[in-house]
């Protein structure tokens, strides 16, 4: 098994915080969601999409919930607002009562939930019957340009690598999110897609945050002797599409599903 944490907040903010809170917005527009409803954020990690809530979605109130105590502090740090609480909890078993919520949404989450099924049943429960149970992923497929490049090099150095698409094709695609959506028996069930760009000053703005150990990538890095490491970066650098001034601009693409709870 390759070692993979979600616990360090900094690291994570540099591998993939910075992109989560560009891509939190446009999932909201997206959603399109009235003013004065009551939200779950489920998975807040850092605070990015609850952040974005409060900014533009004008909630009555929020709760997030996270399974890591280091990222519930770290969202409660950075938002600061009154209509917003944080506790630690598990997505599959949600400590939070039927009905708590009109929207409950979750944010770049449920491919780590080891039940996805069992986590969208709990997003179902919280919310309200009419309420709007929604979320995105990453598609780890083709549409996040930064682990493809990642996982297409790490498997020249080492062939049995992990690759992030593999473990997580059940969830971040767009005919598994439908089939999770209406199987929790959610009602008017749509899939589309969000993209942000993710562009990298150089290569060490790129390379340096896989050294943090904080998800599978980074993971994978710290798992390597520092001779094949050093294979690993030489390699991405080498294939990269850097512009004449150094910097790298690729694109993160997500999926978005959202339903209705029957009512």
């Amino acid at each position: 098994m390759v070692p993979e944490r979600w616990s360090e907040r900094d690291a994570y903010e540099a591998y993939m915080g910075r992109w989560s809170r560009r891509v939190a917005p446009l999932f909201l527009r997206w959603l399109t969601a009235p003013a004065g409803r009551r939200w779950v954020d489920v998975g807040c990690g850092t605070g990015a999409l609850s952040g974005a809530i409060l900014a533009a979605a004008a909630p009555a109130d929020l709760v997030g919930v996270d399974s890591s105590a280091a990222f519930v502090t770290a969202a409660a740090d950075r938002v600061g607002d009154p209509r917003a609480r944080f506790r630690v909890g598990d997505a599959m078993a949600l400590p939070l009562p039927d009905g708590e919520a009109d929207l409950a949404v979750s944010g770049l989450a449920l491919n780590f939930v080891p039940e996805p099924r069992r986590a969208v049943a709990e997003l179902a429960r919280v919310t309200t019957p009419g309420g709007t149970v929604a979320a995105y992923v990453w598609d780890y497929g083709d549409g996040m340009e930064m682990l493809r490049h990642f996982w297409a090099a790490a498997a020249k150095i080492d062939p049995a690598a992990p690759d992030e698409l593999d473990r997580f094709a059940a969830v971040c695609r767009p005919d598994p999110l439908r089939t999770l959506w209406t199987g929790a028996g959610l009602e008017g069930v749509t899939v589309d897609a969000v993209s942000t760009p993710t562009t990298f000053t150089g290569f060490d703005d790129f390379w340096t945050p896989f050294l943090g150990g904080q998800g599978p990538a980074p993971g994978f890095v710290a798992s390597l002797e520092p001779t094949d490491r050093n294979r690993l970066r030489d390699l991405l650098r080498s294939r990269l599409p850097a512009a004449p001034d150094g910097s790298i601009r690729l694109t993160a693409r997500a999926w978005t599903v959202r339903g209705t709870v029957p009512g």
